[in-house]
């Protein structure tokens, strides 16, 4: 018989308060929906990171006879087939390194002509204006600075190049991004918190009559809070139900069909739906949870007899 009451004073309070039920389901749904894209956007970084940097080299570019005419680091001429070899046996000796591979002039121009040859610069260039290199792959990409130090300024070498610089410049412009995005959830919780807290409060002012009431013969706390507080879990859970098909639908549309951006950058290594599932009872629990404790403080005043 209680339990019968308490659904249907839900049901009651839910009609009384459509609009404002409908603007709570609307704030927790946005929000939420921020909420758990934030999370899969931290979750994609971190999967690109791990990617890429595993594929990050640095490269240290050896003097050639152009750079011995024009660059101050290379004053001491090109560089020499003894100062090859000692680079290459002082990379083989640190552990830092995990392997080692030369790129000559020739190898340089034919992978420029590939990738650039449509450039009108591309036509000017002939192979001994091309950079020999070695290519160095590190165990852990956040040890440049060991290769730097070695070798910058060294006779023969004319740079030393990270290419995880670049990398970072990238995913800090990502993280901006998911920053920006949270900052957004965090407003539109607040803005649902408030919401919810309003839509209580008016449903209690609407049934003052009945808790009074029920307050004279001697009804608990718990009792007469109960509906009150459930009503704004319902709408909550339908907001949180709204957010998760919006992260599901999303990823189906953006990764995997219509944009299908998952076949038209395959260099990106995409989030996997075990990532969003994973997210999706999070956000159900949040999404019950929150408006439930809104409600239950927002009521407390309510309850002094």
């Amino acid at each position: 018989m209680r339990a019968q009451f308490v659904l249907s004073e839900i049901g009651v309070g839910l009609r009384r308060n459509l609009t404002m039920t409908f603007a709570v389901v609307v704030s927790v749904a946005l929000s939420l929906a921020l909420f758990g894209g934030s999370l899969l956007m931290s979750d994609q970084v971190n999967t690109m990171k791990g990617y890429w940097y595993d594929k990050v080299n640095v490269s240290i570019f050896l003097c050639n006879k152009s750079d011995a005419e024009s660059d101050p680091h290379c004053a001491k001429g090109a560089v020499t087939a003894e100062q090859k070899d000692q680079i290459k046996s002082d990379l083989g000796k640190m552990s830092v390194v995990d392997n080692v591979t030369y790129e000559s002039a020739d190898q340089a121009y034919k992978h420029y002509k590939e990738q650039f040859g449509d450039s009108p610069l591309a036509s000017s260039l002939t192979p001994d204006q091309m950079q020999e290199s070695y290519r160095i792959k590190l165990k852990d990409p956040e040890k440049y600075q060991v290769i730097a130090t070695a070798f910058d300024g060294r006779d023969g070498v004319q740079s030393v190049q990270d290419q995880k610089g670049i990398l970072d410049n990238l995913f800090g412009l990502l993280n901006g991004m998911n920053w920006a995005a949270r900052a957004v959830m965090a407003m539109m919780l607040v803005v649902a918190l408030m919401l919810i807290v309003n839509t209580v409060r008016v449903s209690a002012f609407s049934r003052r009559r009945e808790t009074g009431i029920m307050r004279l013969v001697g009804a608990s706390g718990f009792y007469i809070q109960a509906p009150f507080i459930m009503e704004a879990a319902v709408a909550g859970l339908i907001g949180g139900g709204v957010a998760c098909g919006f992260l599901v639908v999303a990823r189906y549309f953006i990764i995997d069909h219509g944009l299908a951006l998952s076949e038209k950058l395959n260099l990106i290594n995409f989030i996997g739906w075990d990532a969003v599932l994973t997210k999706l009872p999070l956000i159900l629990a949040t999404s019950l949870l929150m408006p439930a404790l809104a409600a239950f403080f927002a009521l407390r005043k309510y309850l002094k007899v």
